[in-house]
């Protein structure tokens, strides 16, 4: 949706009518809509009830200064990016605007091309913000749903089967934001899935009949043993039997089979999603709830199994802080690390909301990942230079020996996983027929664990990242499928922003050459 489509996003503080509307003027050629206010209380007023995500805010006003608008704005909406209007004789105020969180500042007289590019920009990084701050929170109720799902396992008895696989349905919609949602497993004599469970809707007669392991997506995907994601079934082609006639209002939707081993279980179904179509990071975490899935819903003495696997990561010595606590509790030792893995995530987000430049968003991010998991180097390669080749586009060494520069995108395990758009975790790759040294081994040529994931944009794998755990429990899959939703989010914003600038830089470039010398 652009800025046009939703409400304002755009705040501009002047108490000078000219200015309100010479920026109106300037931003509306851009494509750009404003909500005009005259004074630092209609502002505060309008920040408290509205969305915004950038404000143009001139530190001269009537009622209080700018300074004093800036501190509670940033109070009220921590996120925003404001964009500091003064005039040259106000150095002292700008550098403390500055201090207090201000994102930029522009001096009168403005510049139309000055006051555009620091407007987008602005727009930019705050909507970089708001898609990780939307990641976290999904992040969370992944913890909180492993966590629920746990505990209902654990006190499940064969009678009580039912109220485990409603749970798991509402767990899927609670965590993607999914209105329909469906569990369906197999019935291994005649190889066919059934419904077992569903939220959102109600499945009509016809769609309660067994589906053949092969047959419609959701079979297509146990076949396959492979999730399936469709941003748009019309576009898509790959199953147009899928009608709208059934009960969906999405053509977007999201399958993940539940597999125990090489044993199928069954597949989890989500669609109908409330903010718009399914993508790379609904897939991941659909991806790790049916990993855990999987598991309960195999062990025919949940609770015992999940006890001792409990008691056996259970930290010897007790915590003594609140953080500590935390970091020792039932969901840490979840089996496979979810989430684990979903607390590391979640600082991630944190790390990289704090960074503006695209470089030091990724280095954030890798410097997280290296930090929480005694890892280096933790390193990002993308398909950028010559063809058949990655190259390092960030990493974080540890003050180690880093990784290589460049690798071949065809060869051993990192080859693999660039071409497939798979994921490898393994603690003792070498022993992978697929394995080479020269590829996937850091500078060093140490050999050990290895965690290696895609990092995808609108589809396509343009990259790995690839991360040296000390730790063997650390080359887990289901913490390199949130790596990989984590890391993928970043450099799709990262690509978007660069965009955005270049974009922005060449038209003020055709624009300073098409004026008269």
């Amino acid at each position: 949706m652009s800025v046009s489509d939703a409400e304002p996003r755009i705040l501009v503080v002047d108490d000078e009518r000219f200015f309100r509307e010479a920026i109106r003027e300037a931003l509306a050629g851009a494509g750009l809509e404003i909500e005009p206010a005259a004074s630092g209380r209609q502002a505060l007023g309008l920040l408290a009830e509205r969305p915004f995500g950038a404000v143009v805010l001139d530190l001269q006003l009537p009622d209080m200064h700018g300074l004093e608008v800036l501190r509670r704005a940033k109070e009220l909406r921590p996120e925003l990016r404001v964009v500091i209007l003064s005039a040259h004789t106000e150095q002292a105020n700008v550098l403390q605007a500055l201090r207090l969180g201000a994102f930029d500042y522009l001096a009168k007289p403005l510049h139309e091309e000055e006051l555009v590019f620091a407007v987008k920009r602005a727009l930019a990084t705050y909507d970089l913000a708001a898609g990780w701050h939307g990641l976290r929170e999904r992040l969370g109720r992944l913890e909180s749903a492993l966590s629920e799902l746990a505990e209902q396992a654990a006190a499940a008895q064969p009678d009580t089967q039912a109220g485990l696989r409603e749970l798991v349905v509402r767990s899927v919609a609670g965590v993607l934001g999914a209105a329909k949602t469906s569990l369906l497993l197999l019935d291994e004599g005649p190889g066919e899935l059934r419904v077992a469970a569903t939220h959102g809707r109600r499945i009509p007669p016809a769609g309660a009949d067994p589906l053949e392991l092969g047959g419609g997506v959701a079979g297509a995907a146990l076949a396959r043993a492979e999730p399936i994601l469709v941003a748009d079934v019309e576009a898509d082609g790959r199953f147009p039997d899928r009608a709208p006639e059934r009960g969906y209002e999405s053509s977007s939707f999201a399958v993940a089979p539940l597999l125990s081993g090489t044993r199928a279980i069954g597949v989890l179904c989500a669609t109908d999603r409330q903010d718009g179509p399914m993508d790379a990071d609904d897939l991941a975490l659909l991806r790790i709830l049916a990993q855990q899935v999987a598991r309960l819903l195999d062990q025919p003495e949940v609770a015992a199994d999940l006890e001792e696997a409990l008691e056996a990561a259970t930290p010897a010595e007790e915590p003594e802080t609140l953080a500590e606590f935390e970091e020792a509790s039932a969901l840490e030792a979840l089996p496979g690390g979810e989430a684990r893995g979903a607390a590391l995530v979640r600082s991630i987000c944190d790390a990289v909301t704090a960074e503006v430049e695209p470089a030091r968003i990724l280095n954030a991010a890798l410097g997280q990942i290296g930090v929480a998991l005694a890892a280096a180097p933790v390193s990002l390669f993308l398909a950028a230079g010559r063809p058949g080749e990655l190259v390092r586009e960030a990493q974080w060494d540890g003050g180690a020996a880093g990784d290589r520069a460049r690798l071949p995108a065809g060869a051993g395990l990192t080859g693999f996983v660039f071409r497939s758009g798979g994921l490898v975790a393994s603690d003792a790759p070498a022993r992978d027929p697929r394995f080479a040294r020269e590829v996937d081994t850091p500078a060093s040529g140490e050999v050990g664990p290895l965690l290696v994931g895609p990092v995808r944009f609108r589809g396509k794998t343009l990259g790995v990242f690839r991360v040296f755990p000390k730790s063997a429990r650390d080359a887990s899959p289901a913490l390199g499928e949130l790596l990989s939703a984590a890391l993928s989010a970043a450099v799709r914003n990262v690509l978007l922003y660069r965009s955005l600038v270049q974009t922005i830089e060449e038209v003020a470039a055709a624009r300073r050459s098409s004026k008269p010398t």
